[in-house]
């Protein structure tokens, strides 16, 4: 039987193709740089090999499968074309893959992790279901009808996938080193919606999602009239929010969350509307809704001392507002302190006055150098740039994170998706 290896098994979608396998008795390796990243943890615990790049560790007999940022001149994926040896994309592996089962595949500019674990989280409830999520998270379940999947608009990646069904939470401008504009993103999502073998859940308060044209039925979720799926009479309150669910205007059920704020009542409303759509158990949707425990690097919260410190993966000025949103909403009485860090050069350019509205709802701001990415390490700004237009922000380095102590009783909300969990580690370090 042929060895799988990835050429780059920390990237989170990698590494949790990387469990699925292996979860299905397939031998499993991979290589990376030495760097920690979160993703191995999970890879460590299930016993699957890491070594360092270098091109030794391809033999005769294995299948590569190539993590999307490593080119094609890499020193392993050279060496495996010199052996003639099998080279599958991630993207390319994952659409093969999929079809063995009555596949969900979960896209949008922003919720898609979310709304991966929490849709994951409740068909396995009931049905026998492999997921893969990109938080790094995967699992293969041996006889497993079901396939929840996120599928990545970066680079069009998704149109990889021809899934049975797709849950679309938005569309919004990002990656603006690939997109020119919303319109092409929107071309991205309108190409994946052709590509839907059955039906396709769409966020019908989305000005954008609502011109989706489709060779299947679309069915819109929110809070606005004229959605198949309508969350309506919302209660939030600081243990978590729940809503009644009406669908085409009549009452189906009253569902809980143990989230806060509005995005995620959009996400339990996309799971609620696919589940009724294949006919599955309300109460035991209800039972996977209230169960749910989240997704790495999503609001995940640790109390020391009086503070409460939240890291989240929040890297566009819609998540970032989404999560302090939310971190009002579970704490009302203590002030929100966001410490951010801009994820590449080129979205800080893009939205260089919408981060700084974004970041002016929290009480007061702390910014980290801006992280680049493989594909762009440097640019035409500076962290400076953002400070100049966010009032009484702070340059916050890793070995000043002290200075955040000052902060009694409050919410400290970490937010970034480069490396700001160091800043995180430092701070806690520094208050041993």
């Amino acid at each position: 039987m042929t060895i799988y290896h990835f050429v780059g098994i920390k990237g989170s979608g990698m590494s949790a193709l990387a469990q699925v396998l292996h979860d299905m008795k397939y031998e499993v390796q991979g290589s990376d740089f030495d760097k920690h990243f979160f993703t191995q943890v999970a890879l460590e615990k299930s016993g699957i090999k890491i070594l360092p790049f270098q091109k030794e560790n391809i033999k005769p007999g294995m299948t590569i499968i190539a993590g999307n940022a490593y080119p094609d001149t890499h020193e392993e994926i050279q060496e495996a074309m010199k052996l003639g040896l099998p080279i599958v994309r991630y993207h390319r592996f994952l659409g093969d893959f999929m079809q063995n089962f009555t596949s969900i595949a979960i896209t949008g500019a922003h919720g898609k992790t979310s709304t991966t674990g929490l849709l994951a989280h409740v068909i396995s409830g009931m049905k026998p279901t492999s997921f893969l999520i990109g938080d790094g998270t995967g699992k293969g379940e041996k006889d497993a009808e079901y396939f929840v999947f996120e599928a990545c608009e970066y680079r069009r990646h998704f149109l990889s996938y021809f899934p049975d069904y797709a849950i679309m939470t938005n569309i919004d401008f990002d990656h603006p080193d690939y997109f020119a504009n919303i319109d092409d993103v929107f071309s991205a999502f309108q190409e994946m919606a052709i590509q839907v073998k059955k039906a396709i859940f769409a966020c019908g308060d989305d000005e954008q999602l609502q011109k989706i044209q489709a060779k299947v039925p679309v069915l819109f979720y929110g809070f606005d009239e004229g959605n198949d799926y309508q969350a309506k009479n919302i209660v939030k309150t600081t243990t978590g929010t729940s809503f009644d669910v009406f669908i085409r205007n009549t009452f189906y059920d009253t569902f809980s969350i143990p989230t806060f704020g509005d995005h995620n009542v959009l996400n339990a409303l996309a799971v609620i509307g696919l589940c009724h759509y294949e006919e599955m158990n309300a109460e035991a949707v209800k039972e996977g809704l209230i169960t749910f425990q989240g997704v790495k690097r999503r609001f995940s919260e640790k109390v020391i001392g009086s503070q409460i410190l939240i890291d989240d993966y929040a890297h566009h000025p819609t998540e970032i507002k989404a999560t302090i949103d939310a971190a009002k909403q579970k704490y009302p009485d203590r002030k929100i302190i966001a410490v951010f860090q801009p994820h590449t050069f080129t979205r800080t350019q893009a939205f260089l006055e919408d981060f700084a509205d974004a970041l002016s709802m929290a009480d007061k701001t702390y910014l980290c150098e801006i992280f680049g990415s493989a594909r762009e390490n440097h640019g035409q700004l500076s962290i400076k740039d953002l400070q100049d237009k966010v009032a009484g922000s702070e340059i916050l380095s890793e070995e000043n994170t002290f200075v955040l102590k000052q902060h009694d009783h409050s919410v400290i909300l970490f937010m970034g998706a480069g490396d700001i969990q160091k800043f995180q580690e430092s701070y806690e370090k520094q208050l041993v």
